[in-house]
């Protein structure tokens, strides 16, 4: 159904928040600057030949998964990802994104076997909240749509004021209870409502980036390769931006992301992009335009 389906793809949304229309594609500023992009496809394949050589580390593995997942391949991700689990199988970082991996690969629901995952992930962390949310999506695709309710009004209760996520479960709860006829203003008001968003506040904020065990992989990398990883999640953010482009937080992490690693006209035209995203919305226009000047970009 295509509120089942909205719920999927929000929850991509949620995932990589936990870890989520420019009509056409801008030219490449590197090309303007000179500067050459590491490519991803060569940073996966150094990944997969270091694995050869020591496949019970997990840690490699999931950073080959999520460098898998930035790229769209979710198939390859689900697969890398469950090598790590089975390294590492009290990790339920690694569970929860192997759920995850599963739905985003499979037919447009919540296979199986990613049910199994997501249960998995809460034995060991009951309050991942991946899991509990891709929970939720199954119920409401199965037609329990109170149920789903209940479970993302559950996961709203445990979420910190102004988690990147906080807006879109929200805003589910309301299109479910709309569409199937179940009151749920009263009991989302009565939750903590949602911080502000404040453009400064985010270009200033840490960055989400690769988890601890990601990074102790890379650590392990040449500097080259860790570079690489590092760029390819960064075109991995934009590719996802350039797709889903009303993402006011995702915008303003790009261009911080891009001005961290120096690329100052690249992080200009994500500027002007995420404008043309948000054009007729002036509120937005402003935070973004806050966002810009804190970071220095003209």
């Amino acid at each position: 159904m295509i509120l089942g389906m909205s719920a999927l793809v929000a929850g991509a949304a949620v995932g990589l928040a936990i870890s989520r229309h420019v009509s056409v594609d801008e030219p490449d500023a590197a090309f303007e600057t000179g500067a050459v992009t590491p490519d991803p496809v060569a940073a996966i394949s150094r990944l997969e030949a270091r694995l050869k050589d020591n496949p019970k580390d997990a840690n490699g593995w999931g950073t080959l998964a999520s460098a898998f997942f930035q790229n769209g391949k979710f198939a390859e991700a689900a697969t890398a990802y469950a090598r790590a689990v089975q390294v590492d199988p009290r990790n339920a970082d690694y569970w929860s994104a192997l759920g995850e991996a599963r739905v985003m690969a499979g037919p447009g629901n919540v296979p199986a076997e990613a049910k199994q995952a997501f249960e998995r992930a809460l034995a060991i962390a009951p309050k991942d909240p991946r899991a509990r949310y891709f929970l939720g999506v199954d119920r409401d695709l199965s037609g329990d749509h109170r149920g789903a309710i209940e479970a993302w009004l559950a996961l709203l209760a445990d979420t910190p004021a102004g988690a990147p996520w906080e807006q879109d479960v929200r805003r589910l709860i309301q299109q479910v209870g709309a569409k199937e006829k179940i009151e749920v203003a009263s009991r989302l008001s009565a939750l903590k409502q949602p911080a502000p968003s404040d453009g400064a506040a985010i270009a200033t904020a840490a960055i989400p980036g690769p988890s601890r065990q990601e990074m102790q992989a890379a650590a392990q990398m040449p500097k080259g390769q860790q570079d690489a990883m590092i760029q390819s999640m960064v075109d991995g953010l934009e590719a996802k931006l350039k797709a889903n482009p009303r993402n006011l937080q995702g915008w303003i992490m790009l261009m911080r992301s891009r001005m961290s690693l120096g690329q100052t006209a690249r992080a200009t035209a994500a500027y002007s992009n995420a404008r043309a995203a948000f054009n007729q919305d002036a509120a937005t226009l402003r935070q973004i335009d806050d966002a810009a000047r804190s970071l220095g970009i003209s």
